[in-house]
């Protein structure tokens, strides 16, 4: 059922977006609407990666430099039947992580400092394999393509006061502009919403499932949207449109259960994983987590100088 919804939300925002630029310039505005939409999706789709990498500063890490964390990764999508994914940190200390790639074989999961300082093993764990659904589910490129139709939408509604207002067969007249310009983006921004939240539950579902502890995750979440509470995100909230690719909502005074969030209420999804707990009951269905590899924690030595401490299981 929620990929149907998925599809009718994305079916929505692509009719708006074609009707915003009839609005603008008929059937004309229209086309050139959707060539402008088409080749900006395409390069979103060969560079969205590198860009909200780049924007978040985070560094890649392999076996070698961060070898816990790397093995980790490895186990989880091994379990999840993916190809290994290229592993990041950013140095932040909100704990959020994501996931971004157009696809299984060019995929990236990002994890914050904050997050390595906040979170024990399992936790982390269960937050890796929530990414992990994102990449499985392909949502890094359906939520590429949302924001980007979104933010054209925004551009065409703001193109459209400058050159809209004419009343005749090809413009929308002075009220339809008006509409445009105020209802358009905010339709645009509820229809990506609408696809976000809907992803994350299916993220929450399935990463528990990569898993085998949906509790794992359901702990993390919690300890997440505590922190994110009162650890700002700064480059999210300078780029707030890419707010939706993290599992916990990055920006300030933005986390209830409502029409203007990108992500479900966390209790909502904690409500959702305890009940896949029962579901699952006491049976060992996903992935074995490797104990640590020394008693003061699973950091190595230069992923413990990243995280600035010893780790959460020292």
């Amino acid at each position: 059922m929620s990929y149907f919804r998925t599809a009718i939300l994305l079916a929505a925002m692509t009719a708006l977006f074609m009707g915003v630029g009839f609005l603008i310039g008929g059937q004309s505005g229209m086309v050139i609407a959707l060539v402008v939409a088409g080749a900006m999706n395409l390069f979103a789709y060969w560079n969205s990666d590198k860009m909200v990498l780049s924007m978040y500063g985070a560094r890649p890490v392999d076996a070698r430099t961060a070898p816990e964390l790397y093995d980790l990764v490895s186990q989880l999508a091994a379990a999840a039947g993916l190809p290994m994914p290229k592993v990041y940190i950013m140095e932040n200390p909100q704990p959020n992580a994501f996931a971004t790639g157009r696809n299984p074989q060019n995929a990236a999961v990002a994890v914050t400092t904050g997050l390595m300082q906040t979170v024990s093993k399992e936790e982390l764990a269960g937050v890796i394999a929530h990414e992990l659904g994102h990449i499985k589910n392909h949502d890094t490129l359906l939520m590429t393509i949302t924001a980007t139709i979104a933010g054209a939408i925004s551009m065409l509604a703001n193109f459209g006061m400058f050159f809209g207002g004419r009343d005749n067969n090809n413009g929308a007249g002075i009220f339809g502009t008006l509409a445009l310009v105020i209802l358009a983006p905010l339709a645009a921004a509820l229809v990506q919403m609408g696809i976000s939240r809907t992803r994350e539950y299916e993220a929450d579902r399935l990463g528990a499932e990569i898993s085998g502890r949906p509790l794992w995750l359901a702990s993390a979440l919690q300890k997440i949207a505590r922190a994110a509470e009162r650890i700002p995100n700064m480059p999210a909230e300078q780029n707030p449109a890419s707010a939706h690719l993290f599992i916990v909502n990055p920006l300030s005074g933005a986390r209830m259960d409502n029409l203007f969030s990108t992500h479900p209420n966390v209790q909502n999804r904690v409500a959702r994983l305890n009940e896949l707990a029962q579901q699952f009951g006491a049976g060992d269905t996903g992935a074995r987590i490797a104990a640590p590899s020394s008693p003061a924690g699973p950091w190595s030595e230069p992923e413990r100088r990243v995280a600035g401490r010893r780790g959460p299981w020292g």
